[in-house]
């Protein structure tokens, strides 16, 4: 039996962290993944594949100059899901070289396989090549997500589909049906309509992104509508059928939907079903999702788990840090991290990117604060970029002038966050950016723009 220092249970963001960082410790780490590629779901279905089809769809339809140049401009007339899969399976291919590399270049033990407990420091691989059987004093299990199923529709992957068979779609349909107005549900939305593709877009919460701040998610669902997307919100499907070549959506409702296609996007669950959790003395809930403590620790004390597996935020760049500190834990390596400062990321179009508090959650808190707002179609970029629908908010403390959040809505909104990220980590007050000269023209100046908002708002009183 090969014995090691720590055994990693999955390849993706969290379970490459937790690998690459006990291995830069000098410790013997064996990392088990059950693909044939590594990478988990965020190279192979997920993160990049979604993201790299966004910027494929933004490229061949030319929205970032139908402004300019008009609403028929495009780089290609007829767009297929060759053209969109081409740009995708280009990007993997490298993201999984690149990955490959780091861990081989770290000399960190790649095995493939199905990986399950024999007791909580022994692991059992299983290929088509027989059994091997592992040891560590600690495990880490970052087995990442699947998408959730429903009785109620009935996947078969060509026309009613989950996310993970997208690129599996034979023809882009000319009506799609979204079932679920989350991260996954409103990104693909976004996408669709962008190729002119009529979405309409089921949700049973009365608004989407409900995490998200309210005006943010406001100007969105205003550019979806505007993108002729159909909005059913405070909705739910009763079932779903087949009819006559089209599908059709019932809602509980009694209305009736009818689509091309229809996409699944309901929630994730977690992939844990074959690990033989209850031989290591843990359990998941309903959802696949294993409890864990401030470091990542499970009921186990030498097993920790981290990234989707583990729930929410269920960010790649978020599952890196998780698996990074849990094996920082693990060896008793000083790591700090700061949780309540970790960046989102929404690639819809336009994307959305924010850190810190909304205003509703300032509200609620009862914390003065005032807003600063500022428009890209005001700054020199905006125009020349082509997107004049974005904005930047910063939120801050009317007193101290403290910035409590930043939430920008517009292209690039998730590079130019990291500005606004940097000053708030670091303490500096709203007023850094009135007297900070910025890079012209840039996007960046939007942040110079929303401060004076902002003061000038206070000089009032």
């Amino acid at each position: 039996m090969q014995k090691y220092d720590l055994i990693v249970i999955g390849s993706g963001p969290a379970g490459q962290r937790a690998a690459i960082q006990a291995a830069k410790a000098g410790k013997h780490v064996a990392l088990v993944e059950r693909r044939e590629v590594i990478g988990g779901a965020c190279i192979n279905t997920g993160t990049i594949p979604s993201k790299t089809m966004r910027e494929a769809v933004l490229h061949l339809s030319g929205y970032m100059y139908q402004s300019v140049y008009g609403m028929n401009y495009r780089v290609k007339d007829k767009i297929s899901m060759a053209d969109l899969s081409f740009r995708v399976q280009h990007v993997i291919k490298t993201e999984i070289d690149v990955t490959q590399a780091q861990l081989s270049r770290n000399n960190i033990d790649m095995l493939s396989g199905v990986a399950s407990f024999i007791d909580p420091t022994h692991v059992a691989v299983e290929n088509s090549r027989g059994r091997t059987e592992i040891e560590a004093p600690f495990v880490i299990i970052g087995t990442g997500t699947k998408p959730a199923a429903s009785a109620r529709v009935p996947i078969n992957g060509t026309t009613i589909i989950n996310s993970d068979q997208i690129l599996s779609m034979p023809n882009i349909p000319r009506t799609l049906i979204v079932v679920g107005g989350g991260v996954i549900g409103v990104e693909y939305t976004c996408m669709f309509a962008t190729l002119g593709v009529r979405v309409i877009l089921v949700e049973k919460r009365p608004r989407l992104l409900e995490f998200a701040d309210a005006e943010m998610v406001e100007a969105l669902s205003y550019h979806l509508r505007d993108s002729r997307v159909t909005l059913r919100l405070n909705e739910e499907v009763e079932s779903v059928e087949e009819s006559g070549g089209s599908v059709v959506a019932n809602l509980m409702s009694k209305k009736k939907i009818s689509g091309d296609a229809l996409l699944y996007a309901v929630g994730r669950s977690g992939n844990v079903d074959e690990l033989n959790l209850a031989a290591a003395g843990i359990e998941a809930d309903n959802r696949g999702r294993i409890t864990v403590d401030a470091d990542f620790r499970t009921k186990q004390p030498n097993i920790f788990a981290v990234g989707d597996v583990i729930g929410f935020p269920s960010l790649a760049s978020v599952s890196m840090e998780q698996g990074r500190i849990a094996a920082g834990r693990a060896f008793g390596i000083p790591l700090h991290s700061n949780p309540e400062n970790y960046p989102y990321g929404i690639y819809t179009i336009p994307e959305i990117s924010f850190i810190g508090k909304t205003e509703e959650q300032l509200t609620e808190d009862d914390v003065p604060y005032e807003v600063g707002v500022a428009y890209y179609r005001e700054i020199a970029r905006g125009q020349i970029r082509g997107d004049t629908t974005g904005r930047l908010k910063l939120i801050f403390h009317r007193e101290t002038h403290k910035i409590l959040g930043v939430h920008i809505i517009g292209e690039g909104a998730s590079e130019l966050l990291h500005i606004g990220q940097a000053v708030m980590i670091l303490g500096g007050p709203v007023d850094y950016f009135v007297d900070t000269v910025f890079n012209y023209p840039t996007l960046a100046e939007c942040y110079k723009a929303a401060a004076f908002n902002g003061l000038n708002k206070l000089s009032r009183f």
